[in-house]
């Protein structure tokens, strides 16, 4: 996705520009493209974007450790400021400090660019889902009867310092 000269945005109807996407993002493994469309906005000294997008992409449990597919879609608005001066350097960010509200949010110059993939990029991995299940009533893995009447050999030095131990 090739990004979006942001004073160009200024000359388009309404100031809007408006791209329909179906295509694999190098650093997000899916199965399928990811299709969906994206709006940028001018709004003088913001630009208000959009997106509506989703695909399929396999994911490992965390209970049972098996791969599952997972529909991955967003849908979300964004509000990004138009400064003077040059974008702030993530870099730059003090990450030793609290940050005041104002600090916190993203700008880009208002005479720079708009990276439209990125962006979709950014939003796809915030809708990763933190807690990875393949169903709800996932039990975890499953032990044969043999794995739980045996203990493991390799952990008998534990199991004898254990006895040596107070209750």
């Amino acid at each position: 996705m090739e990004p979006i000269y942001i004073p160009r945005l200024t000359k388009l109807p309404d100031g809007t520009e408006t791209i329909e996407f179906k295509e694999f993002f190098q650093d997000l493994e899916t199965l399928t493209p990811v299709q969906g469309v994206c709006r940028v906005t001018h709004k003088g000294n913001f630009l208000e974007t959009a997106v509506k997008a989703d695909t399929i992409i396999t994911l490992c449990c965390d209970r049972c450790l098996q791969q599952y597919n997972h529909r991955l879609s967003v849908e979300t608005a964004e509000f990004l400021w138009l400064t003077d001066g040059e974008a702030i350097d993530p870099e730059e960010i003090p990450l030793d400090e609290d940050l005041i509200i104002e600090e916190m949010v993203e700008t880009l110059p208002k005479d720079g660019t708009f990276d439209v993939g990125s962006w979709i990029y950014e939003q796809l991995c915030l809708e990763l889902p933190q807690r990875k299940l393949c169903s709800a009533d996932c039990g975890g893995i499953t032990l044969s009867p043999s794995q739980t009447e045996q203990p493991d050999a390799r952990w008998s030095a534990l199991e004898a310092l254990r006895g040596q131990l107070p209750n």
